[in-house]
């Protein structure tokens, strides 16, 4: 179980430093693009990012363990 854990810890913060580069990203091609490079596109891509990461994060530590492909309930 504690391994499970680990796992999901790793996966979550992945998951945040992806989604928090590409909404960081995704911002300043907006701001250079399209808003005469204002910086507000880039916190807002930013917040964006992190918001799905612990939504993401969150549904997974929420979810029962998966074995084999079967669910079990938490012990």
């Amino acid at each position: 179980m504690a391994d499970e854990l680990g796992h999901k810890w790793d996966r979550c913060l992945a998951n945040s430093a992806v989604k928090l580069v590409t909404g960081i990203g995704v911002g300043a091609v907006v701001s250079l693009l399209f808003l005469k490079r204002r910086s507000w596109p880039v916190a807002f891509g930013a917040g964006f990012g992190v918001g799905m990461a612990y939504s993401n994060c969150q549904h997974d530590f929420r979810s029962p363990y998966l074995l084999h492909g079967h669910m079990e309930k938490d012990q």
